[in-house]
């Protein structure tokens, strides 16, 4: 019989005057897994980052720990508490190494005679670490540098630091996002030795087959309410969606209207970079959802990277209608209206520190300085901003003000490609465009490439969901080690044969 570790009671809090918690009552068990999922700015982070000590509750609510008073003043006082946080952005020093990392906040220090000496130990920490990567099987040295390592490994390492701390409570925020298969199975196998050794997990996850996979109880966010909380047992996908967005969905991918048309909006010819790409070529046409498919490392985000002019190539064309773009550049591809939505919202998307309305017109300002002295037309440009937010449901508050770091992860990611809808592009290069986003906010982002296209756009949509590209695109080519070794059309579509040439098991056409 499991015994409650954390309660919430009555817990609320606002931000911009909008209430991101509205009265929470909710408890955890000890030993167990509990899934918390919500479409985007349910308010899954903010009640985590609560019990973290990252943002305070409003007045009112409280926190039990083990039956006694729980209210953490900042990050430091969760983690004395045994509260540990893996965030979904991980929090390491690429510079470092992982012994490093993991004892950033309390580096041993060698002994003489007795006395503490102003010199690290790092015989002592890297013997620890050492300990600590065998307990789950990750065969890494102690010594290897954070930049070195896959975004896999990163979010391995940020667990052996919730290891060492011997936290009581592990929370996971969307641990899987930047994790191959491979990595993921990993990952449950070391979950269910954490519960196997009585740890309390709370995992923070969109991707909903995982969360009944790894689950004990769910509990069910919606605009800030907590709509529904159990066994595991009382739910299933169809269930736990609607009660997410608050609606049946009948379908997860919107119906296509239209079809791709003769004229190419884009040519891309042998295009090479040495270790990077070789000989790509394909063609974009106008009305078509171009889908690329590749396993992690196939070169998917950097032939990506190279359409848009942020990396060079050393042989090669690209083409937009016909004309030959030398000496590509980003600025260059934004004049030909080409937008790139990146994979990597937080670093390359958005300007955190900027608000909601400065990042929106980035890409687009140009366009609104209509006077001859180019005086911007403040007016029009938020008019046409408060339509993008409209358009893709992003749950802010004033635009004006509030700041993009502000935003939960799949509203950031929402106002990235918000912000390249205002620049009008005719081709569409989306890398990832839904990592991270709830069901619900994927239809919306599903029917804004379908709009595109219809619209006489083109899209290049890069996934690693295999059932995505096939529910959204047109064709399927598929990378790997920087080639094109499989093409594939709608509606024949064959997973099997598209998962044997990813893993290059003989190029399968259709």
């Amino acid at each position: 019989m499991s015994s409650l570790i954390l309660e919430y009671h009555d817990i609320s809090k606002t931000f911009f005057g909008i209430k991101a918690l509205d009265g929470i009552n909710l408890v955890v068990n000890e030993g167990r897994v509990l899934g918390l999922i919500g479409q985007n700015g349910a308010g899954k982070s903010t009640l985590m980052n609560i019990l973290g000590g990252v943002v305070q509750p409003d007045p009112g609510g409280h926190m039990l720990l083990r039956g006694k008073p729980y209210a953490p003043r900042n990050p430091a006082s969760a983690t004395t508490h045994g509260i540990a946080f893996i965030h979904q952005e991980l929090n390491l020093f690429t510079n470092l190494n992982i012994a490093e990392n993991i004892f950033i906040d309390q580096l041993p220090k060698r002994r003489l005679g007795g006395v503490r000496m102003p010199i690290v130990d790092y015989g002592e920490i890297y013997k620890q670490t050492s300990e600590l990567l065998h307990s789950i099987s990750l065969k890494l040295s102690p010594k290897t540098l954070i930049d070195d390592l896959s975004p896999g490994e990163r979010q391995m390492v940020e667990l052996v630091k919730a290891l060492h701390l011997d936290a009581d409570i592990i929370i996971f925020d969307e641990p899987t996002t930047s994790l191959t298969a491979r990595e993921t199975e990993q990952l449950f196998g070391i979950i269910e030795q954490l519960r196997e050794r009585g740890k309390t997990m709370i995992y923070i996850s969109h991707i909903l087959a995982d969360v009944l996979n790894i689950a004990d109880d769910i509990a069910v966010l919606r605009d800030g309410k907590l709509i529904s909380a159990g066994s595991k047992e009382e739910f299933d996908i169809n269930r736990m969606i609607a009660m997410m967005i608050g609606r049946e969905l009948s379908q997860l991918f919107p119906e296509r209207t239209h079809r791709p048309q003769p004229q190419v909006l884009l040519e891309v010819e042998h295009l090479s970079q040495r270790g990077i790409v070789r000989d790509i070529c394909l063609q974009l046409h106008e009305g078509e959802v171009l889908g690329v498919f590749g396993l992690m490392g196939s070169g998917r985000t950097e032939m990506a990277r190279i359409l848009f002019g942020l990396d060079d190539f050393e042989s090669g064309e690209i083409l937009v209608q016909n004309q030959r773009l030398n000496r590509n550049s980003p600025k260059r591809c934004i004049r030909n209206g080409i937008a790139f939505v990146t994979e990597n919202r937080r670093e390359e998307g958005l300007l955190m520190e900027a608000t909601i309305l400065e990042n929106l017109v980035l890409a687009s300002l140009n366009n609104w300085a209509r006077t001859p002295v180019r005086l911007l037309d403040k007016t029009a440009l938020l008019n046409q901003a408060n339509r993008a937010v409209e358009a893709l449901q992003i749950k802010s508050g004033d635009i004006s003000l509030q700041k993009a770091k502000s935003l939960s992860g799949g509203n950031q990611q929402k106002a990235v490609i918000a912000k390249w809808l205002m620049s009008r592009p005719r081709i569409f290069i989306m890398d990832e465009p839904t990592r991270g986003v709830d069901v619900g906010a994927k239809y919306e982002i599903y029917s804004i490439t379908n709009e595109l296209a219809a619209n006489g756009g083109g899209i290049i949509f890069i996934s690693s969901e295999l059932d995505e590209l096939i529910g959204m695109c047109d064709r399927i080519v598929v990378l790997g080690r920087g080639e094109i070794c499989g093409e594939f059309c709608a509606p024949d579509y064959d997973k099997h044969a598209i998962l044997r040439a990813a893993f290059r098991e003989g190029v399968q056409e259709a």
